[in-house]
């Protein structure tokens, strides 16, 4: 989770932040981060500020100390805490009324003992705790490789350095206990520093780690979750889902927490309903429920002889026949309360998509463009740009040695060969005389007598 100033914008590719210190207008810079709405308001005469700051380290981890000095801190501010032994480096996350809110949530006696605040960070802690942050990548590395060596079932999920350097907690999961005694030797061998080992579950493990779900948005456990109840399979049951466990289980391999955020709803609409195991007494045979559609109040019945055919009833109707079978009565058939499964099939449903919004079709790409021929562009600027006198010129040539009734337009000088070519044409007589060969057929068309002729001849 990070706001939208907090995103890539410079040129070699690395975050530019919003320079805010974790008090942003959206305050997502930082995982679990809790808004301070009390931090424009003033409190009331005489009272003091409570001494108690929220103090944030690696992967969320958070804490409450102290402020036994009095010093003025704000969200953002570096300070060095108390740590056993030597001292920690870490973030103040929350300050005031909010703090004493949050330890009563947390089960923190506010006027318990706390551990303390020693001093805001100088810039010498801050090089060593940044120098101590950058070995931790290269240990895990080597961490791994000596537990694979003594067979260990265990795995090293991260590695977190205390402020100063003197310590480094190491966070594993495992299945069942671990004897890590020699492996404690070894790392104190390799790395030189004081070893504390802690074991996390494995939805701690994917929170401290972070990632995206299948849901397309970060983890619950990584932004805003905070407590981790249990989650069982009758939660999918409930819910009618299949209970496949590669669409159930989260990163973290175990049943997804959302799963239990619609549980509460799904019970109550689920006492309205007769039982799954309700079974129907008919003339025509008993009927065993097959499905049921929870928030639509529809169940699947089937004989028992005939287990492929399903019958859609109501609830209500499933609970007149129930009452009816403690009677010791039994009705005819299924099929007189079933219902149409016009009514219910979704294939019944017509599905159009209606442009509200003025949106183009969606399948507008799916179907092949109609390719209609347009006229010439050319022939219209011929006869447009041409003059008038031009058109006329063309029609006004004498029909002569034409033969009568013919409708061809061309010279008929052409046709029965033997002409002398045009002035001034440079075209050659053979090609005059073989294009009268061609044209043979026409002449001797258009000199074909006509029928009043015939008539003639006769009378």
């Amino acid at each position: 989770m990070a706001c939208t100033n907090c995103s890539t914008g410079s040129k070699d590719g690395t975050p530019r932040g919003c320079k805010n210190n974790g008090t942003c207008g959206t305050d997502s810079c930082n995982k679990l981060t809790v808004f301070d709405w009390l931090s424009n308001m003033s409190l009331p005469g005489g009272e003091e500020v409570f001494n108690c700051v929220e103090v944030r380290f690696k992967n969320g981890r958070k804490d409450f100390y102290r402020n036994n000095e009095k010093l003025t801190l704000s969200i953002g501010d570096i300070v060095a805490t108390e740590a056993s032994p030597g001292h920690d480096i870490g973030i103040v996350t929350l300050t005031g009324e909010l703090v004493k809110v949050q330890m009563k949530k947390k089960n923190a006696d506010p006027n318990g003992e706390v551990l303390k605040i020693y001093r805001k960070a100088t810039q010498k802690d801050i090089d060593i705790w940044s120098e101590v942050r950058n070995r931790e990548e290269p240990m895990k590395v080597i961490a791994r490789e000596l537990a694979i060596k003594l067979n260990l079932e265990m795995k090293i999920s991260d590695i977190e350095f205390q402020g100063d350097g003197s310590k480094a907690t190491f966070y594993y999961t495992a299945n069942d206990r671990v004897d890590f005694r020699q492996l404690i030797k070894d790392y104190a061998r390799e790395f030189g520093i004081r070893i504390e080992m802690k074991q996390v579950g494995f939805r701690q493990e994917a929170a401290r780690l972070g990632g995206i779900g299948s849901c397309g948005r970060e983890l619950c456990c990584s932004t805003w979750l905070t407590d981790f109840r249990s989650v069982n399979t009758s939660a999918a049951r409930y819910q009618q889902l299949s209970l496949n466990p590669q669409k159930l289980a989260g990163q973290c391999g175990k049943l997804k927490c959302c799963l239990n955020y619609e549980l509460d709803t799904y019970l109550d609409a689920l006492k309205e309903l007769p039982d799954l195991d309700t079974k129907l007494y008919t003339e025509k045979g008993d009927a065993v429920c097959q499905k049921v559609d929870i928030f639509k109040g529809l169940m699947w019945f089937a004989y028992t002889n005939n287990m492929a055919h399903w019958h859609v009833i109501s609830a209500d109707q499933v609970k007149e026949i129930v009452d009816l079978n403690k009677e010791h009565k039994r009705i005819a058939a299924l099929e007189d309360y079933a219902i149409e499964p016009d009514t219910t099939s979704e294939e019944s449903i017509e599905k159009s998509f209606q442009n509200v919004v003025g949106q183009d079709s969606l399948t507008r790409f799916d179907k092949p463009k109609n390719k209609k021929k347009r006229p010439s562009s050319k022939k219209k600027k011929v006869t447009a740009d041409a003059p008038a006198t031009e058109k006329p010129a063309k029609t006004a040539k004498p029909n002569q040695n034409r033969n009568n009734g013919g409708n061809n337009n061309k010279p008929a000088n052409k046709q029965q060969g033997g002409g002398a070519p045009k002035e001034g044409g440079n075209r050659p007589n053979n090609k005059q005389g073989g294009n009268n060969n061609r044209r043979k057929k026409p002449s001797n068309n258009n000199n074909k007598p006509s029928s009043d002729n015939k008539n003639a001849d006769k009378k």
